[in-house]
């Protein structure tokens, strides 16, 4: 049977200032014995002894919180509670104390090389802004858990790009696939849903150890280096293939309301042929890498 997480009890403890005094009136108690000896001579050296050393065992239990610190105490290896008073504080000087911070930490996993969904190597990197939740569960039941935050942090991030695709990589000239790309989840096109992943993950990880995921962004992301030439040469051609799609469908644009004027406004009639020869000049002339240079017909159409 499996034993439950510890979890955090707190521990009231008194005001240390209010301590002081009260260490201090023991010890000048125990002096004033010492001197005045009120009782018979052994009685009064032995309470002036038990006073002053009450005194000083008092003023061993004292210690200082700051802001955004936490403190764990144990009796003999039990633990009796956290204490997140600020200020001077006071507790049984039996008690053994640890202090814990509950302030946010910056943690960046260093960069990693890893495979995407489709298998593609690439190098990721994050930053992860973390904190103490629970103190009894981050001293008790993880052995370190800064180590253990390091260790599942650089683990969710090799998680977390196995299942997301570097990029979009379908064809541009297919609309269903266009748009079924643009839907998906990526590591480059969906920086906040990755992100958000990528936060849940840490939580439900991190949870184990008491430590709760404040934020986490990614702080690096690329191909490696063996196929980034390969993949940037196919970026560069699904770009080229974009554009001339692009250029092709407002050339035919312009094609058409060129010949529907002509037509309308009875400006020349033009048979099947010299539609079709006007067709092709236009898309040449709008289609080409670069200027084209006219050559005028003098004559009539059919010359």
């Amino acid at each position: 049977m499996q034993t439950p997480a510890r979890t955090e009890n707190p521990f009231h403890s008194l005001n240390g200032y209010a301590m002081i005094a009260a260490a201090l009136a023991l010890i000048l108690a125990g002096a004033l014995s010492l001197v005045l000896q009120v009782l018979p001579l052994v009685a009064s050296i032995l309470l002036g002894v038990l006073l002053v050393l009450s005194g000083v065992i008092t003023l061993a239990g004292l210690y200082m919180l700051q802001p955004n610190t936490a403190r764990i105490l144990t009796l003999f290896g039990q633990y009796r509670g956290t204490d997140r008073a600020e200020g001077l504080r006071w507790a049984n000087p039996l008690f053994a104390g640890r202090s814990v911070s509950l302030r946010a930490r910056n943690f960046n996993a260093p960069t990693l090389k890893v495979n995407d969904k489709r298998g593609n190597p690439v190098e990721i990197g994050a930053a992860v802004v973390w904190r103490v939740r629970d103190t009894a569960q981050a001293v008790f039941e993880v052995d370190d858990f800064e180590l253990y935050v390091k260790v599942q942090a650089e683990t969710a991030l090799r998680h977390l790009a196995s299942q997301y695709a570097y990029d979009h990589t379908s064809d541009p000239t297919d609309s269903a696939a266009t748009q079924a790309a643009a839907a998906e989840t990526t590591l480059r096109g969906s920086i906040d849903e990755v992100a958000h992943a990528l936060k849940t993950e840490l939580q439900a990880r991190f949870g184990a150890a008491g430590v709760e995921a404040l934020d986490a962004k990614l702080t690096h992301l690329a191909y490696a280096p063996e196929i980034a030439q390969v993949m940037l040469r196919r970026q560069q051609a699904e770009a080229i293939v974009g554009a001339r799609t692009q250029i092709v469908l407002g050339a035919v644009s312009m094609v058409e309301a060129a010949l529907r004027g002509l037509s309308e406004r009875d400006i020349v009639v033009l048979d099947d042929e010299r539609k079709a020869a006007m067709v092709s000049n236009l898309l040449v002339v709008l289609c080409a890498d670069k200027d084209t240079q006219p050559i005028i017909n003098t004559g009539t159409l059919y010359n």
